[in-house]
């Protein structure tokens, strides 16, 4: 199976600076982590891919100072050898997994907390979190705050894997709102989970499905989803997904399109089957 990841990011129409951050890396085995908008095709090998998205959120307090820590933090602790260690734990796998996911977040709360420590003038920073480790059987998906991770298939369509830690999600679960409603909301900027909370850990949660081929996953940032309907979104995704850089453009563009209000970050994974098809190996005899 081959993985093809892409990323970009745009600091918006309206920030000065951009606080959102991407990461990722096409073979954990290899480790050669980008944080640099790029394409990358690879094979899927044994240890996976991971791609990360984060939204650094304090304003002027350093929102940005947050992502970039929780990114390379994770990347420092999703090495050869804890990765080797999980995916080697048989009947184990997905509890140790799950383990190393939350502890890669864990560590990247701490690392952020002891920065703020460090230098008061970072006091109110902080981050959301959202990530996909991409196994040749199964992909586990990671977050903390309202930076979402959907999943597009040609069967099923769009669908979200994760529920926003926020205070609309909160409405829109008790059924006081829609989901169109909260796009609106004025107080749909208010997140309930975060890392860089001194006084209150994080609280990750992971969920996972099988790895199959022709799945496409959206990693984004709430200046996307959080004015864009998850609709839209796959219009833009069912034309595109096969070419993750084009689908990362196209879904930014959307959301400058839509006023550009707040930093928009983007990532796209697309797993294909790496066997040769048909026409493929028909040329391969011709050409013998």
């Amino acid at each position: 199976m081959q993985v093809t990841l892409s990323a970009i990011t745009h600091p918006g129409h309206e920030r000065a600076n951009n606080e959102d951050a991407f990461a990722f890396c096409p073979d954990i085995a290899h480790p050669q982590w980008r944080h640099d908008t790029a394409t990358v095709n690879h094979p899927l090998g044994d240890l996976g891919a991971l791609l990360i998205v984060a939204d650094g959120i304090g304003g002027f307090n350093a929102g940005e100072v947050a992502s970039d820590i929780a990114t390379h933090t994770i990347a420092d602790t999703i090495t050869v050898e804890t990765a080797t260690k999980a995916v080697s734990s048989g009947e184990f796998q997905e509890e140790r997994c799950t383990e190393l996911l939350r502890n890669a977040i864990a560590n990247a709360d701490e690392q952020i907390n002891q920065h703020i420590l460090s230098d008061f003038h970072t006091v109110g920073m902080g981050t959301t979190i959202v990530m996909a480790w991409i196994l040749p059987q199964c992909t586990y998906v990671a977050w903390c705050g309202d930076s979402r991770c959907y999943l597009y298939n040609t069967h099923d369509g769009l669908r979200p894997l994760t529920l926003d830690h926020s205070f609309v999600q909160e409405l829109v679960d008790k059924g006081e709102i829609t989901p169109e409603e909260a796009l609106t909301h004025p107080d749909n900027n208010i997140i309930t989970r975060a890392l860089g909370d001194v006084e209150c850990p994080s609280e990750p949660e992971v969920t996972s499905l099988p790895t199959q081929a022709d799945n496409t996953l959206i990693l984004c940032t709430d200046g996307l989803c959080g004015y864009i309907a998850d609709s839209i979104i796959e219009q833009t995704v069912q034309a595109l997904y096969r070419q993750p850089d084009k689908c990362c453009s196209a879904l930014l563009q959307l959301a400058l399109d839509a006023g550009g209000f707040d930093n928009i970050a983007v990532g796209v994974a697309h797993l294909s089957d790496a066997r040769p098809n048909f026409f493929q190996k028909l040329m391969h005899l011709v050409k013998q």
